[in-house]
């Protein structure tokens, strides 16, 4: 959901800062990949398609949903959105195209590195960005003039390790749940494909065992399993890793079998989640088909990516769009109420104005922490947990 193609630190004016990945092992005698794109290059298709889900949640969260939003307009987005709240109440599914996003980037980035790198790649990537999120949220939502609950200090503490959701800890963060379903992909990618070596026919064995696990632990109704096996998610994940070994053999049947497997239990998921029926007391309303759609158009969208469909889409600013995404998702929602609330209680600005508004402050403030946080700390906290151990003395 938040990840940097091929796991490369960017910069907010674009410049990439490439590692050199050794070529994958394979373990039957190697073919010709028929990558749509060279591998290394980068995909900048993807750093676009990830800020538009990024968007559409944030379009979920503004206006697509109850709850402190509603507190921050003064009623019900609803009531602020007559048209567009039904199509807003879509944008959660943002979080999907997230996952499938992710399973790709992962594959690719983690194709041919050693555990070390990997786990070096990841938490750069992840923890800078994130611990100052966590602590402008939770000195914002401090200040007096603020209405909103903040959590405690030792709360606030514990989010600063991501693992508040376990732990059954308050979070800082609303969006913070998806970190966690994340770090439990790492988790699996890294013990099942990274620490071996990956290889095609060993990515295909785990989506194939991860799939039917799933569906296992679906049906066992086992906390513990769901913890680890993320049934609910685990298909757009698997999807995503599909998609990537669609981008290097197009031809690659197996490939594709992935793909669609994950795509048909992947929107029946969505539905289960996200569907009720007709409710006046409900705040939305989404249609079963609705929900295929977008789920669908997910799935599309990273795979026109992974054929190739979408090179030509090669702009520099789309790599600024990468850059900003996940410092964007991180703030946007609480600081976003807060912003809401000054701008259309306190000043008085119309809703689709104060929707804007909101949106481009939000945009500036990741941008401010991509340039100031992310682009100083990323390549040195990598630097220091890839640095090999130096050997005692004898």
């Amino acid at each position: 959901m938040i990840d940097t193609p091929e796991g490369t630190p960017v910069t907010s004016t674009g410049t990439l800062v490439r590692a050199a990945l050794p070529p994958a092992a394979e373990a039957s005698p190697p073919q010709a990949p028929k990558a749509a794109k060279p591998r290394g290059a980068r995909l900048r298709a993807l750093d676009g398609l990830r800020l538009l889900a990024a968007l559409m949640v944030a379009a979920y969260h503004y206006g697509g949903r109850d709850g402190d939003v509603a507190q921050a307009w003064g009623s019900s987005p609803r009531v602020q959105f007559p048209t567009l709240s039904p199509y807003f109440a879509y944008g959660c599914l943002g979080v999907q195209v997230f996952f499938v996003i992710s399973g790709f980037v992962i594959c690719m980035s983690g194709w041919g590195r050693p555990l070390r790198s990997f786990f070096a790649s990841r938490a750069s990537r992840l923890l800078p960005a994130y611990w100052a999120a966590i602590l402008i949220v939770t000195a914002v939502f401090a200040l007096p003039v603020v209405a909103y609950k903040t959590v405690s200090p030792s709360d606030t503490l514990v989010n600063l390790t991501m693992l508040q959701m376990p732990l059954g800890v308050d979070r800082v963060l609303g969006v913070c749940w998806t970190l966690w379903a994340e770090i439990r992909f790492y988790a699996l990618f890294a013990l099942c494909i990274v620490l071996p070596g990956a290889s095609r026919r060993r990515v295909i064995l785990f989506c194939a065992c991860w799939t039917l696990a799933a569906a296992i632990a679906q049906g066992a109704d086992q906390p513990l399993l769901d913890i680890v096996l993320m049934p609910e998610y685990a298909p757009f994940f698997i999807g995503g890793v599909g998609l990537y070994l669609v981008h290097r053999d197009r031809r690659d049947a197996y490939a594709w079998g992935i793909v669609v497997v994950s795509w048909l239990i992947g929107q029946h998921t969505a539905v289960e989640s996200l569907w009720h029926p007709r409710n006046v007391d409900a705040f939305s309303y989404r249609t079963t088909f609705g929900i295929v759609l977008v789920v669908t158009l997910g799935f599309l969208a990273v795979a026109a990516i992974a054929l190739g469909w979408l090179s030509r889409a090669d702009w520099r600013w789309l790599t600024v769009a990468g850059a900003l995404t996940y410092p964007f998702y991180l703030v946007h929602e609480h600081l976003g109420w807060v912003v809401i609330e000054g701008l259309h209680r306190g000043l008085g600005i119309p809703s689709y104005g104060t929707f804007l508004l909101t949106v481009a402050a939000m945009l500036l403030l990741a941008w401010l922490l991509n340039r100031f946080v992310e682009e100083r700390f990323t390549p040195k906290l990598r630097a220091a947990l890839s640095r090999p151990r130096a050997q005692p003395e004898p």
